[in-house]
């Protein structure tokens, strides 16, 4: 059982600070990869909670793992988030207010893995088509990738 789901076991569905990461992966085209989540059939990136002992870039290449198949190619810290705008509420109710660390890499072209239980579909998207049904967590952390687009590319 991870750290979250044991903490709510003793506080229920109040607010949590959570801290994770979140992996921005680009292919050769430039298009980034979702994951179609199956708790809310939306949208999102590659993530997760940080485990109790864990680093922030060992959050990320294992959620990138799990969730996709995939291994983290060329791992880049790019920025740290927060604030109300990553205020979540998860349809079971549960509520937290993400602290998000940023990873770009990049995809080598091997196939991947959607056998995971939180993942119904793997997709790349164009960052000037991204799909509607988006988590709201992660469409921050995307408008906020492509404002500073050609920053974080090089």
């Amino acid at each position: 059982m991870g750290y979250v789901l044991g903490l709510r076991k003793h506080i229920g569905t109040k607010p949590l600070i959570v801290p994770g990461s979140s992996v921005l992966c680009f292919n050769n085209k430039g298009e980034l990869l979702f994951m179609k989540r199956s708790d809310n059939h939306q949208w999102g990136l590659p993530g997760g909670s940080l485990e109790l002992g864990e680093k922030l870039e060992e959050t990320a290449v294992r959620e990138l793992f799990e969730e996709t198949g995939l291994q983290a190619q060329n791992l880049t810290f790019q920025q740290i988030y927060s604030g109300k705008e990553l205020h979540y509420i998860y349809p079971n109710g549960d509520e937290v207010y993400n602290v998000i660390a940023a990873y770009t890499c990049e995809y080598d072209g091997s196939g991947w893995n959607s056998d995971s239980e939180e993942t119904l579909a793997i997709q790349f998207w164009p960052l000037e088509n991204l799909p509607a049904q988006m988590c709201s967590p992660d469409r921050f952390v995307v408008e906020k990738v492509k404002e500073g687009e050609e920053e974080i590319r090089r």
